[in-house]
C-alpha cells in the first residue's frame, strides 16, 4: 500500500520562522492531517475542520508549552487522531438520522480541483488529499463498516506506518490491544475486496459507460453491468436520489435511463479518488459524481454522490 509519508508542506511568508521558529514545522504538517482527517472520516470538510480545532488546541498553549513538546508534528497528529475518534464515535448517530445513504466525499485528481470552499476561497495546495489505493471509494466504504477504534488502529498503522506504542497513545488502547483491532480491520479489508482490473480496462469499461448512458443504450448498460451489481446514490435530502441501494444490472441502467430523461446533462470522464469515474453537470455545475468498482470484465458497485455539500472540488459555481 503507498504511503503518504511525506505529505508535502505549505510555503510559508518571510520572517515566519524568526517571529516563531516552530510556525514553519507546524503548518507543514497540516497537508498530513488533512490527509488522516480525509481517510479516518471520509469528509473533506470535517477533515478540515479537525485540522483547524489541532491548530487552535495548538496555539492555546503558552509559548513554554509549546517548546516543551519536542516533536510538534506527533502532537499534531496525536491531537488530531483523538479529534477523529471522537468524532467516528457520534458519527453512526448522526448518521443514523441522515436521509437516504452516505457515501464519502468524491475527490477529483488535484490539478482539478477547479475552486474553493462554497464562497470562492482559492483551495490551498496542503488541502488535497494524496490520492492512493487507501483513498478508493471501495477502500474508503469498507472503512466506514469498522468500529471507531479499528478504523483509527489501522489506518494510523497500516496506511500512515505509526507504531503500534504511538498508535496506543491516540486511541487509549495497550499496542497489544491496537494489534487486534488493526489486525481485526485487515480482515475485514480482505474479505470485502477483490483485485481490480487493470487501470486501461477500468477506463474502458467507464467510458463505454458514458457513451450507453449518453445515448440511452439500455442494453449496452445492461451488458456493462454484473448481474448483481448495485448502485448506491447519496443526495443528502437536499437533491433527490434513490434512498436505498438498487440491485440488479438492468434495474440500474432503467434508473440511469430514468435520470437521462429527466435532464440534458453534460458526461465527462474524470479521476473520482484515484480511479476512472464520471461527472454529471447540469448547466455547467456539477450534479453528480460517479464511482465505480470494476473488478474485471464488469461493473459491479457504482457509487453516485448527489449532495451539493459534497461537491464543492468539482464545480466552479456551486450552488448557493
Amino acid at each position: 500500500m503507498t504511503t503518504p509519508s511525506e505529505p508535502g508542506t505549505t510555503p510559508t511568508e518571510p520572517g515566519d520562522a524568526r517571529v516563531d521558529p516552530s510556525l514553519s514545522v507546524i503548518i507543514s504538517e497540516r497537508r498530513q492531517l488533512i490527509n488522516l482527517g480525509y481517510r479516518l472520516l471520509g469528509s473533506l470538510a470535517d477533515a478540515e475542520d479537525v485540522v483547524q480545532e489541532t491548530y487552535a488546541r495548538w496555539y492555546a498553549m503558552s509559548r513554554q508549552q509549546q517548546e516543551a513538546i519536542h516533536h510538534p508534528g506527533a502532537w499534531l497528529t496525536k491531537v488530531a487522531g483523538r479529534i477523529c475518534l471522537d468524532l467516528l464515535g457520534s458519527a453512526r448517530a448522526r448518521r443514523e438520522s441522515y436521509v437516504g445513504e452516505w457515501i464519502p466525499e468524491p475527490l477529483p485528481e488535484p490539478t482539478e480541483w477547479i475552486t474553493g470552499r462554497p464562497g470562492g476561497a482559492t483551495p490551498d495546495p496542503a488541502d488535497r488529499v494524496t490520492l492512493d489505493e487507501s483513498v478508493t471509494m471501495a477502500f474508503l466504504v469498507v472503512l466506514e463498516s469498522m468500529t471507531p477504534a479499528e478504523r483509527v488502529a489501522f489506518v494510523l498503522h497500516d496506511v500512515f506506518r505509526y507504531s503500534f506504542a504511538e498508535v496506543a497513545e491516540i486511541v487509549g488502547r495497550t499496542p497489544a490491544a491496537c494489534r487486534q483491532l488493526a489486525s481485526s480491520a485487515r480482515r475485514r479489508i480482505r474479505a470485502s475486496q477483490v483485485p481490480s482490473a487493470p487501470a486501461a480496462r477500468q477506463a474502458g469499461l467507464v467510458r463505454d459507460f458514458k457513451q450507453a448512458w449518453e445515448t440511452k443504450d439500455i442494453g449496452t448498460l445492461i451488458g456493462l453491468l454484473a448481474p448483481d451489481a448495485t448502485l448506491i446514490a447519496d443526495g443528502g435530502g437536499l437533491v433527490s436520489a434513490a434512498f436505498r441501494p438498487i440491485e440488479g444490472g438492468e434495474q440500474i441502467a432503467r434508473y440511469m435511463i430514468a435520470i437521462a430523461d429527466r435532464a440534458t446533462l453534460t458526461i465527462l470522464e474524470r479521476t473520482v479518488n484515484g480511479q476512472p469515474g464520471l461527472v454529471a453537470q447540469h448547466d455547467g455545475v456539477t450534479v453528480t459524481v460517479a464511482a465505480f468498482d470494476v473488478p474485471s470484465d464488469r461493473i459491479t458497485r457504482i457509487w453516485a454522490v448527489r449532495n451539493p455539500d459534497k461537491l464543492w472540488p468539482w464545480t466552479a459555481n456551486p450552488p448557493r
